[in-house]
């Protein structure tokens, strides 16, 4: 899948079969619903998985935790728009 295939498929009322959890957690984010997208993405216990629990506090706007969440992915604490972090982890997490 493609970015483009992605962003375009928000446009439907579920998402698209076959996203990984984190995936699928940014796309619920996306379409407004920050609570599923919390509770999938906190349920991965990985470096991937603290990457996108960081975004989610840092768009909630809980910037203190959202620090915390990026010191487990060992990424630096995102300051650029929010929209460029969730395309650029939504990029990452689909490869390309």
């Amino acid at each position: 899948m493609t970015l483009d295939a992605f962003e375009a498929s928000l446009a439907n009322p579920v998402p698209p079969s076959g996203l990984t959890p984190l995936l699928e957690a940014l796309w619920h984010e996306r379409r407004g619903n920050w609570a599923r997208a919390h509770e999938l993405a906190q349920a991965i216990e990985d470096v991937a998985g603290a990457r996108v629990h960081a975004y989610l506090h840092r768009r909630e706007g809980d910037l203190a935790n959202a620090g915390y969440w990026y010191r487990r992915a060992a990424r630096r604490a995102e300051t650029g728009p929010l929209d460029e972090e969730w395309r650029a982890i939504v990029v990452d997490l689909l490869g390309l």
